[in-house]
């Protein structure tokens, strides 16, 4: 069937839904924006208009039969996917219904330790078990890589009951695996392959970046549209090759944790977003990439700081990488990335992605501009001659690898006592705990604390960044498993 990229079926729908003029007798309760007028003022009458709730002429995302069931095919057709659904929960919940529609209580998966947290939580919630493959290390950078062919065979060869292999395309730093031959290892062996592509979106338009995962044969991938490809932020996208899936049974799995109440902002910012790339994609991404590698130059032109990128590819941990992740090393300046990130959104009013122990990491997509770039250039360079101290810093990398001693799901569930941080050494936490963003867990439910983890989580405090996961709102306690 040849489907008609210029169409946005809910865009248009909720045009004329908006024109008509509705009185509304149902939710939401500020009706059109009437009720709140403070907040209409601050959004926009135009916005509040469309804020509308489920209906026939807007049809439901939880069981489309019309217009969404229409969008959604058209995404499907501009990503080269046998179905896609809309996702409004971001791609947390794209990632929860990758691993669910294939995993079940007791089921493993192999995957990165370096996932997201959505990934481990969604194994709290299907309870499938954990097969963790250590990624690679750069030791110069400290940071995480890609996952080893080798690693996976062997991974593969001493759990050939895995159910799926979970694999991230690309990490938050850009770095691609050999996703080509992880899925062929995969399927030879009668695995699923489930691709995080938060950061991917982008890849399915150019052949300038890695390829798209579902391009290459996975059985499913998520996507954050709203990353880096310029719909409202929450609204993702679930694509699935069906040979292997049924396209009926995985909507029934979005919907244990999808809203019932979808925004259709969220919504229509896909459709529309998903017009604009399948029409002007490449042209598009060209450009971000083009953007990419003159931000690349100019810092490193700077001196001390190291913009890394494709020279980093050995064929192996790194297999490509993707030149729009704009990351810098800063250990070479005497500050920790961490350091930076907030001298730049403090000084200079420039807000980046994240910063670690010895990077910062400037997403460049969709929305940049020269002009931008330089703004941030000149303050990388400003920065350095303000700032710049010798290098005393002790080089953290920001993997850790675990120990396991228990299941996420076990771990999360089961009694627990709160101890001090610095008195969890030994212990088996009960709980995440991880910096956000990136949103990578040090350390997660189930997993023995170690010296190692213990200093880095220290170290994050000390250079003020956010650390989240823990009940405890300052993390200066962590939850334990009781008799452990």
């Amino acid at each position: 069937m040849k489907y008609d990229q210029t169409q946005t079926p809910i865009y248009t729908a909720l045009k004329a839904f908006r024109d008509r003029n509705v009185v509304p007798f149902d939710v939401p309760g500020h009706k059109h924006g009437r009720g709140n007028r403070e907040l209409t003022e601050f959004l926009g009458e135009d916005v509040m208009r469309i804020d509308v709730n489920s209906m026939k002429p807007l049809d439901n995302a939880c069981h489309p039969t019309s217009v969404i069931k229409e969008a959604e095919l058209l995404m499907a057709d501009a990503f080269g996917a046998d179905y896609a659904y809309f996702m409004v929960n971001g791609t947390t919940s794209a990632v929860q219904a990758m691993i669910m529609s294939v995993c079940k209580s007791g089921d493993k998966i192999i995957m990165p330790r370096n996932v997201h947290k959505s990934a481990i939580n969604s194994l709290i919630l299907s309870g499938a078990t954990p097969v963790y493959i250590d990624p690679g290390i750069n030791e110069k950078l400290g940071i995480s890589l890609g996952m080893s062919v080798d690693n996976v065979k062997e991974a593969i060869k001493n759990n050939p009951d895995a159910k799926a292999i979970f694999v991230i395309n690309p990490t938050y730093y850009g770095i691609c695996s050999n996703l080509k031959e992880i899925i062929n290892l995969a399927h030879k062996h009668d695995m699923y392959v489930l691709a995080d592509e938060a950061h991917g979106t982008h890849f399915y338009f150019t052949e300038e970046t890695p390829s798209g995962a579902i391009h290459l044969g996975a059985d499913m991938a998520a996507l954050s549209l709203h990353k880096t490809g310029g719909s409202l932020t929450q609204s993702s996208a679930l694509l699935i090759n069906s040979e292997r899936l049924d396209t009926d049974f995985v909507r029934s799995i979005i919907n244990l944790t999808q809203t019932t109440s979808s925004s259709y902002l969220l919504l229509s910012s896909l459709d529309i977003t998903r017009k604009m790339l399948a029409i002007d994609g490449e042209e598009i991404i060209s450009r971000v990439c083009e953007l990419s590698k003159y931000a690349r130059e100019k810092v490193n032109a700077i001196g001390d700081y190291y913009a890394f990128g494709e020279e980093m590819i050995n064929n192996d941990t790194v297999h490509n990488y993707d030149i729009t992740k704009l990351s810098i090393n800063t250990v070479e300046i005497g500050l920790a990335g961490f350091e930076v990130y907030d001298l730049l959104r403090d000084e200079y009013n420039i807000q980046i992605e994240f910063g670690d122990a010895n990077n910062i990491l400037a997403i460049i997509s969709v929305g940049d501009t020269y002009e931008n770039i330089d703004r941030l250039v000149q303050a990388l360079k400003d920065i350095k001659e303000k700032y710049k101290k010798d290098s005393t810093l002790n080089l953290r990398a920001e993997f850790i690898a675990p120990t396991v001693v228990k299941s996420p799901r076990a771990a999360f569930y089961a009694d627990k006592e709160m101890l001090r941080i610095e008195d969890s050494v030994g212990h088996i936490s009960g709980e995440f705990v991880m910096c956000y963003p990136p949103g990578i867990p040090i350390l997660s439910p189930g997993e023995k604390i170690s010296e190692e983890a213990l200093d880095y989580i220290l170290y994050a405090k000390k250079m003020g960044s956010m650390l989240t996961g823990t009940e405890d709102r300052e993390v200066n306690h962590i939850k334990v498993l009781l008799n452990d």
